[in-house]
């Protein structure tokens, strides 16, 4: 694969740490876990998202874009991520926030994200909860065309062919560092939800024959739908890429046991997750993301799904800033409008 061909603007701070973490490995006295730390790409605290825009905002230069568009739930650490690496480009930004939870309390609303996405110079409209908020988008880039703006439309989580070409890349990167350490990768278990971040993942690491299985774990759908968008993005992607027929369906493993009362909530497990991580290797995860997707991960371990002596590599997909929004959750304040499940 060579993704030089690709237009590409360099705005992550890569490569990201590959990191051991010992108290988290001797906590739960099960295989030995390491980090990806995909929270330090920069760009508004960084996020797994950087790696996606550098691809796609390449794509909007190249295109003549003079603003860009995208959508999220109201917390959406994609939209934050959007916002920032817009502003550093030059480009104006608007921000379509979906209301997946009908929490009301102002640190949700306002707070976390929504802060910054404002304090980035986006622009923003809400919607109710809306099951095609891609078409809600298309619209809005329609209504912008009119006005004779040039607008540059990115899916919710930048969830494209051209998106996932950043977790391409970031499987190719997690595989040439472990090979520096001299590190042999039994598992990669990471957070999916729109897909790309997996489907990428999915495509690098069967592109260059790793043989290191990788685990999604669910933050939204249900397994069958969350395993089947995955698929399609990733044989879609591979053939983008250049090594069309490299993925397999059974490369593509999502469990979604861990996904609570839905996207947008938090649960009991990520909660705990989140203060076990900050509590004992000083990093920040966020509720309904990355921490459900290591809160996945520690019940496998205590389910003894990861053996002793196995190297578990976890894929640190950002999102701390929407820890402002869920306050309320760790039991702060009054209790949350939306109970974590």
């Amino acid at each position: 694969m060579n993704l030089a061909r690709f237009p590409r603007v360099r705005l992550a701070h890569l490569p990201t740490p590959l990191e051991h973490l010992p108290n988290l490995t001797r906590a739960l006295n099960g295989p030995e876990i390491w980090i990806k730390r995909d929270d330090c790409t920069g760009m508004s605290s960084g996020g797994n998202k950087t790696r996606k825009l550098e691809f796609l905002l390449a794509e909007a230069q190249a295109q003549g874009a003079d603003i860009v568009l995208t959508q999220g739930a109201t917390q959406s650490n994609h939209a934050r991520q959007t916002a920032a690496c817009a502003a550093r480009l030059g480009l104006a930004c608007h921000i379509l926030l979906e209301d997946r939870t009908h929490k009301t309390d102002r640190d949700y609303t306002e707070n976390g994200n929504v802060f910054l996405d404002h304090l980035h110079g986006a622009t923003i409209e809400h919607f109710d909860s809306n099951p095609d908020m891609n078409g809600e988008l298309a619209k809005v880039a329609a209504r912008f065309a009119a006005d004779g703006r040039r607008p540059y439309a990115i899916p919710g989580g930048g969830s494209n062919t051209t998106g996932a070409l950043g977790y391409v890349n970031a499987a190719i990167e997690l595989v040439t560092q472990a090979n520096d350490l001299g590190l042999r990768i039994d598992h990669v278990v990471h957070a999916t939800g729109s897909a790309g971040t997996q489907a990428g993942l999915v495509v690098g690491l069967a592109g260059i024959h790793s043989g290191v299985p990788l685990l999604g774990i669910g933050v939204r759908a249900p397994k069958e739908r969350q395993e089947e968008n995955v698929y399609k993005l990733a044989v879609a992607t591979a053939a983008v890429a250049g090594c069309e027929g490299a993925v397999r369906r059974e490369h593509v493993v999502a469990n979604c046991d861990y996904v609570g009362s839905g996207y947008g909530f938090s649960t009991t497990g990520s909660i705990e997750a989140i203060q076990l991580l900050a509590r004992l290797e000083g990093i920040l995860l966020d509720p309904v993301y990355s921490g459900k997707g290591m809160a996945g991960l520690i019940d496998l371990v205590r389910q003894g799904r990861f053996r002793r002596g196995e190297n578990v590599v976890f894929i640190h997909t950002g999102g701390s800033v929407g820890l402002f929004g869920y306050v309320r959750d760790f039991g702060y304040g009054h209790p949350s409008s939306a109970p974590a499940a």
